[in-house]
């Protein structure tokens, strides 16, 4: 496109961000919102001679917790003292913060929502699947997706759940309270299923933020999907995922050796719920999407803790993106298209590390041999001299 369409993509930029936020201060009105605060360790009550009922009642705590804490078999077993389970003071105090840790966090979540958003997720990401295997994701209709993604998953359904909260809040639960949240890890579960299943697709189409980088990486480009208005960047993996490696490190540190989650204080998700954010966070997660305009999803490839775990997953997921190098006419085209490095990679594999694919399908849209295809089986090797094979035969033409 032509130098002139760049005051357009800034208008769109301002558009789009401006649109997703006022239209999330809108939506969150209409959800219930609970405290999603982890309770502070409190001091037992316990006396001499106590029996596990009293000292349920002396505490606050319900049948089905002293029956967790206590593995109380019946009613009867509220009579015994609580000496007979021979637990200490400090164990028992242990054990009821726990508890207490694991009901707030039940009663933090909307589990409708949680449930519409999960149906709804595997609704969209097949179809996409289907789209993207049939080669039917064009341009426009990507950018239409990524829309309907981002309208659905965050201004609808707000910032939570997302994947990248599985991993971030697992971690730091663990290290102040030393509890594992189970419907936390099955959704982990569930998203890391996604991504063996098809490479990183949670990720590529129904992250919420993770589309709204996209998209707004997608304004900064021509009408083929192939090149930016303004100048678009490709960072090495290598660099991108140091940086990525030891961002999570600070995280664990901070939340085992000061209880202090560093994300929450600038949380991206949280554009989906902005009346929460301060002006440090306004800040980071403006600069976030500002720089997607020209960089592939940087919150993504340098800082998310799901975005690492999914790359890991990724080296064995059943669909991916695969070259065809009986007709790969070595014009590099795909590898020039793509968002990122990846597809050069993929392409030639002269790197012994493969990174993040996205499975946007921008790669398959600008080959003009329909040489790249998304799909179950294991990628090919281009034969020895592939490229320079190619190109002399191309020259000679």
């Amino acid at each position: 496109m032509a130098g002139g369409n760049k005051p357009l993509v800034l208008v769109w930029f301002v558009v789009l961000v401006g649109a997703v936020v006022g239209l999330s201060i809108l939506s969150t009105q209409l959800w219930v919102q609970k405290s999603e605060e982890i309770p502070p360790p409190t001091q037992v009550v316990i006396e001499e001679g106590m029996t596990v009922g009293q000292f349920g009642e002396a505490n606050g705590l319900e049948g089905p917790i002293l029956k967790e804490l206590f593995g109380l078999a019946g009613q009867g077993d509220l009579e015994k003292p609580l000496a007979d389970f021979n637990l200490t003071t400090e164990q028992i105090q242990e054990k009821v913060n726990q508890a207490r840790v694991l009901e707030a966090e039940h009663e933090s979540k909307d589990w409708r929502k949680i449930l519409i958003k999960f149906g709804l997720w595997f609704a969209f990401l097949i179809a996409v699947f289907f789209l993207l295997r049939g080669e039917k994701v064009t341009p426009l209709m990507r950018k239409f997706l990524y829309l309907l993604a981002i309208a659905v998953f965050g201004v609808v359904l707000g910032a939570d759940p997302s994947p990248m909260g599985t991993v971030k809040d697992a971690i730091h639960l663990f290290a102040v309270s030393k509890v594992v949240f189970p419907p936390r890890m099955i959704a982990l579960g569930v998203f890391l299923l996604i991504v063996f299943l098809a490479n990183k697709f949670i990720c590529s189409w129904g992250c919420q933020f993770g589309v709204l980088q996209d998209m707004i990486f997608r304004l900064n480009r021509n009408a083929k999907d192939s090149k930016g208005i303004f100048p678009q960047y490709k960072p090495s993996f290598l660099f991108s995922n140091t940086v990525r490696v030891l961002f999570l490190a600070a995280f664990t540190v901070a939340a085992v050796l000061w209880a202090v989650d560093i994300i929450e204080f600038y949380d991206p998700f949280k554009i989906y719920k902005p009346l929460v954010l301060l002006w440090y966070g306004i800040a980071v997660i403006g600069a976030l999407l500002v720089l997607s305009l020209f960089v592939y999803r940087p919150w993504c490839h340098f800082f998310c803790p799901f975005g690492l775990v999914g790359w890991l997953v990724e080296k064995i997921s059943l669909a991916k993106i695969k070259v065809n190098y009986e007709t790969c006419i070595a014009c590099e085209a795909c590898a020039k298209a793509c968002p990122s490095t990846v597809m050069s990679a993929i392409l030639k594999r002269d790197k012994a590390v493969i990174p993040d694919c996205f499975s946007c399908g921008t790669c398959m849209g600008v080959c003009p041999t329909d040489s790249i295809s998304f799909g179950a089986g294991k990628r090919q090797k281009p034969p020895a001299d592939h490229f320079i094979n190619k190109r002399e035969a191309q020259a000679a033409s």
